[in-house]
Formats: C-alpha cells, sequence, structure tokens
C-alpha cells in the first residue's frame, strides 16, 4: 500500500512541511521520501533495499524498517542533516532513527544505498561499540565498494604517507574527501585482514560474539587469538607490503618483467633451434679462407631448409 503526504525531514523525523513538495511511499518496510519528480527512482530503490540478501558475516537477512530520503545535492543534505553529513558525501545513515539520506545527483545509487544499509544490518545485529574503522569497513565490503582507481589511489598514498594506525584511521574517516575516501580504502583491507584470521576466513565468529555484547578488542583476541594491537602492526606491514609491490608494477615494474621474459623466450627459441642453424650448414663447399674462388667455378649449392622450403 503507497500512502501520501507532503514531508521534510527535520531534526531526525519526518513532518508535515509547506515549504516543499516532498512526499512519502511505503515499500515494504521501507518507507521514502522525495520531490514528485524523485519519488519514482526513491521507490526503485526502496524495492532493491527492502529485500533480504547476504551479509558478510551475518548470513541472509533484510535490514528491517527504516526511512529514505532522496535529497537533491549536496545542499539539501546538508540542510536535512543539519549539518551532520560532509559536503563531499554522497549519503548518511542515522543507524538510531534508522533514517538514511541519499543523493540524487550522483552516479552508483544502488551501491552507496547498500553501504548504508550495511550500517543498519549490522547495527542491528550487534550490541558491542564498534570502531569506526570496522563500521565503514564492514560498509565498504559489504557494498563491494572497490574499484580499480580506488586501488590505485591506495598505492600512491601509501608510498607517500605510510598506512596509520587504526585509531588514526577512525579521525582520517572523519576528514575531508581526499582523506577520508583513502581511509575508507583501508578501512576494507583492514576488515578483510581480519577475516583472514578467523578459521573459516569468515567474520561470523566475531559477529556472534558481537552479537551478545563481547567488547570488541576482546572479541577479536577470542576469534583470532591475536591482541587487536597485534593484529593492528600485522595489518600496517602487510598492507605496506602489497600496495607499494603494486605500484612499482603498475608504475613501470612491468616493462621490466616483460623485458626479462623477452630475454628468456630469446634464448629458449635460440636453444631449439641449434640443430636448424647447424643443418642449414649441409651442402656448402667453400674455399679456404682467404682463397679466391675461380671464374668460371660453380658456387657453393644453395643450402636446402630442412623443413622443405628454400630460404
Amino acid at each position: 500500500m503507497i500512502r501520501w503526504a507532503l514531508l521534510v525531514l527535520a531534526g531526525g523525523a519526518v513532518q508535515a512541511s509547506p515549504a516543499d513538495s516532498f512526499r512519502v511511499a511505503q515499500v515494504g518496510e521501507v518507507r521514502t521520501v522525495a520531490t514528485s519528480g524523485r519519488l519514482a527512482a526513491a521507490i526503485g530503490l526502496a524495492e532493491l533495499a527492502d529485500r533480504a540478501t547476504t551479509w558478510p558475516g551475518l548470513g541472509r537477512r533484510s535490514p528491517g524498517p527504516f526511512q529514505l530520503v532522496l535529497v537533491a545535492d549536496s545542499g539539501e543534505m546538508a540542510t536535512l542533516s543539519r549539518g551532520r553529513a560532509p559536503g563531499w558525501g554522497a549519503a548518511v545513515a542515522f543507524p538510531q532513527s534508522r533514517i538514511i539520506l541519499l543523493r540524487a545527483d550522483l552516479p552508483d545509487l544502488p551501491q552507496t544505498l547498500r553501504h548504508e544499509v550495511a550500517h543498519l544490518v549490522l547495527r542491528g545485529a550487534v550490541r558491542s561499540r564498534l570502531p569506526l574503522w570496522f563500521d565503514e569497513g564492514y560498509a565498504t565490503v559489504a557494498a563491494g565498494e572497490w574499484d580499480r582507481l580506488a586501488r590505485l589511489e591506495l598505492h600512491l598514498s601509501v608510498v607517500m604517507t605510510g598506512v596509520p594506525t587504526l585509531g588514526d584511521l577512525d579521525g582520517q574517516l572523519r576528514a575531508a574527501a581526499p582523506m577520508a575516501d583513502r581511509a575508507y580504502g583501508l578501512a576494507a583491507t583492514a576488515v578483510n585482514a581480519l577475516a583472514a584470521r578467523i578459521p573459516g576466513g569468515d567474520l561470523t565468529p566475531l559477529m556472534a560474539r558481537l552479537a551478545e555484547g563481547e567488547e570488541f578488542g576482546t572479541a577479536v583476541h577470542t576469534v583470532t587469538g591475536k591482541e587487536l594491537s597485534r593484529f593492528e602492526s600485522e595489518w600496517q606491514q602487510e598492507t605496506k607490503r602489497r600496495f607499494r609491490g603494486a605500484l612499482w608494477f603498475v608504475a613501470g615494474g612491468w616493462w621490466l618483467a616483460a623485458g626479462v621474459l623477452v630475454v628468456v623466450a630469446w634464448a629458449l627459441r635460440r636453444q631449439r633451434d641449434r640443430p636448424r642453424r647447424e643443418a642449414l650448414n649441409t651442402g656448402w663447399d667453400l674455399p679456404p679462407e682467404g682463397e679466391p674462388v675461380a671464374e668460371g667455378d660453380t658456387p657453393p649449392p644453395r643450402p636446402i631448409d630442412p623443413g622443405g622450403q628454400g630460404l
């Protein structure tokens, strides 16, 4: 059933307002809010979000009831969020009030929405207090936000400035766009590295303990056998090695690798063709070195290619 009204977001709630033509439509458990021109798009996004899907470490589940507000741009998002959303952000989620603001003027809206829904799903599944790097890293992994360009930018940043601590990463996630973009990528690598240290490479055991309210660091130690500080150190070293090596390859190291392959291929070809080259000498009757060939002498016979075709 679809219900219509004039609405605007204010202070975490939706209230009637004559100043704008915001409308609401109920799609399953998702309540969508948008202007008339954007309502159809909002309904389509709500239909995607309302479906039960598989979440890392949490299995298949639906996000439950929440409110999706599709705004025009960063200015409208800043107004409705009362300045709590960064100007460069594509969306923002408020887990306590279960409201998601999503900008309509940016691409990849389904993927961006999945990132924000992941925050709601994660917060709804666990009782423990989560560090920001894990919260954002989990949502980034769950949404599959890991394209080639982002990886290349991360390579360069790791070479130039190194890998931050997990505590510093929390601060960088709240920074300006360039640093925040890097921080989101690094947070995703940290979550993947943490999953890799859990038997089976799955976050499920960790999520089960967090669902019981176990403190985050304690839960990490229980399921991995490592203190959080030890994991942090290992993740920093692994990230440095991984991305510095990849940047070397992308930035020109592949030319050296290609050159080595060419030399090896040439040497193998030369060794393989040695009998063929020696066979080409058969049939030549050359005078001793330095002795001229007499006029009228028959020139040496033309060598025959062992393959059956004349050279």
